[in-house]
């Protein structure tokens, strides 16, 4: 007989039954809750990660725009200008270490912060080399600080899209692809304003801290007082003053962290400021700086035809982004707060922009600080889908994205295309350069070259001898051997026993960038004491 096995009870089945479902059931649940946590982790996985890519995307994205329009033949083309009031004291820093008082030469240079000569010092050192490049790079970073600003500090305010646009528009304007190329203070002290207001800014709309608010814009507004002076304070409290009333939340203006923001930004400038008192006279670098400010606002040398064109020129600094203003129409955006925000960045950037080129000796130049919030409001327009014109003018929507990306790549062409164009055609024309090569070549290497009241020539950043600066003929040393006057000091150079070298004769009439004439004189050997 085989085995006999005892069949469960009614009971024991249905204890059996019950508890084969129930564990199924859980295992169903732990399943679902299982699969689902997995799914919601590598969503958020996901999420995370295409928000870092798309925040580095945007970072590359600019770069490449930057460096396409910015670095194609930065240092082909001759310093000019003011570039050389720039380049001569960065220069004399690293020959003498003094770095506290800016000098060309043998004379101090009083009329503007060190900043701008700290940078070009710094790079030149960096690098190893001193050229037009390592002069004029620091400029195209400050551009390019900006513009990274946008695409990280601001996107939480003006979103992914807008701060793209808002930074290709700071990018691909007239004034700043100008400037941005040149070793000229412009670019230094707009990009500083523009750092200020879009930390400050972005803080404030995102609700952060008072003290993150006001610290970082701080040292920035610092920085701007190093590299200029107090001007940029009109553009960064013109756009903090106009929000605060939109929002009327005026407790911000008056928090301890507004406070502490001015001690830092005053600390900041004072870090120099105090050691340049007791190195110089600092009665003469005083009355060098309120001399320019008493005399901008007095109107010495005024011209009114000069006066008359600062607008429309401080205009043409922003195109060709300026000619979408006129179809801006805050009431399209969507959201309150962008429509508050509009007017309030509309206001707090054209009432410094007027007020500025309204003064009687201000400049159109002055008022480029004003580009940074034009760039933000454009951005959040474009954004924001509140373009718009006449239906009978245009059918299609989809203009206004293509119009974006005419104004980028038209950029694009002047950086790529323009700049490089224009060094080929003025390769034999740069009137510098000729000049500094027929003194080089009258020269010997090692010979000290004195200049007599040259007015801070940039002609001197290309001739390969020593330079000197004297005040006057008279003060030429006795063993001079060659010497450089203007045309108006030729005379007294001629002029043998009223303390001119003794023999001292033309060899040489050489020209600046703005067609100046400049006389190089030899002292015979027999002639020296």
């Amino acid at each position: 007989m085989g085995h006999q096995f005892p069949l469960p009870s009614a009971r024991g089945l249905g204890i059996q039954v019950t508890f084969a479902n129930r564990s199924r059931q859980a295992a169903v649940r732990f399943d679902l809750t299982f699969g689902a946590q997995l799914r919601i982790n590598r969503e958020q996985q996901l999420s995370i990660e295409n928000l870092v890519n798309s925040r580095l995307r945007a970072v590359a994205a600019v770069m490449l725009v930057w460096a396409v329009i910015y670095l194609p033949a930065l240092g082909s083309i001759a310093i000019k200008g003011e570039e050389g009031r720039r380049i001569l004291p960065a220069v004399r820093m690293l020959e003498t270490g003094n770095y506290i008082v800016p000098q060309v030469g043998s004379n101090p240079y009083y009329r503007k912060p060190p900043l701008v000569n700290w940078l070009v010092a710094a790079s030149f050192r960096f690098f190893g080399v001193r050229n037009e490049w390592t002069a004029r790079l620091p400029s195209a970073l400050s551009v390019l600080a900006v513009a990274i600003a946008f695409v990280t500090v601001a996107r939480a305010s003006l979103g992914a899209r807008g701060s793209v646009i808002a930074a290709m528009i700071w990018l691909t304007n007239i004034g700043i692809i100008e400037k941005g190329r040149l070793i000229e203070i412009e670019a230094l002290y707009v990009s500083l304003c523009g750092l200020a207001i879009i930390f400050w800014l972005s803080f404030f709309l995102q609700k952060k801290s008072p003290w993150l608010t006001w610290l970082p814009a701080s040292v920035f507004l610092g920085l701007g007082l190093l590299a200029k002076g107090p001007t940029h304070l009109l553009f960064f409290y013109g756009i903090v003053i106009a929000v605060l009333v939109c929002w009327k939340d005026w407790r911000v203006l008056v928090h301890p962290a507004h406070f502490v923001g001015l001690v830092v930004m005053i600390g900041v400038a004072a870090a120099w400021g105090i050691p340049f008192v007791h190195a110089t006279t600092s009665q003469v670098a005083i009355d060098k700086w309120s001399g320019q400010y008493t005399g901008r606002l007095k109107g010495i040398d005024f011209k009114f035809s000069d006066w008359i064109q600062n607008v429309p020129h401080g205009l043409t600094y922003f195109l060709p982004w300026l000619l979408l203003f006129p179809f801006a129409r805050f009431s399209k955006l969507q959201e309150q707060s962008k429509q508050r925000l509009a007017r309030a960045l509309s206001w707090g950037t054209a009432v410094p922009f007027l007020a500025v080129n309204l003064v009687p000796g201000g400049l159109a130049r002055y008022s480029m600080p004003a580009i940074v919030p034009a760039s933000w409001l454009l951005g959040m327009i474009c954004a924001g889908n509140a373009l718009q014109c006449p239906r009978r003018w245009m059918k299609d929507e989809r203009v206004w994205a293509r119009m974006v990306a005419a104004f980028v790549g038209l950029g694009l062409v002047i950086g790529a295309i323009g700049y490089p164009v224009t060094a080929i055609v003025l390769r034999n024309r740069q009137q510098v350069k000729r000049a500094a090569a027929e003194i080089n070549a009258l020269l010997p290497p090692n010979e000290t070259l004195y200049a007599v009241n040259p007015d801070y020539q940039p002609i001197f950043f290309y001739v390969k001898a020593p330079v000197q600066y004297v005040s006057n003929v008279k003060n030429l040393p006795r063993d001079v051997h060659y010497f450089l006057v203007r045309s108006a000091d030729e005379v007294d150079a001629l002029a043998t026993g009223k303390g001119a070298p003794l023999g001292a004769r033309p060899i040489a009439r050489v020209h600046d960038y703005s067609k100046r004439e400049m006389v190089l004189f030899e002292v015979p050997s027999a002639n020296r004491d």
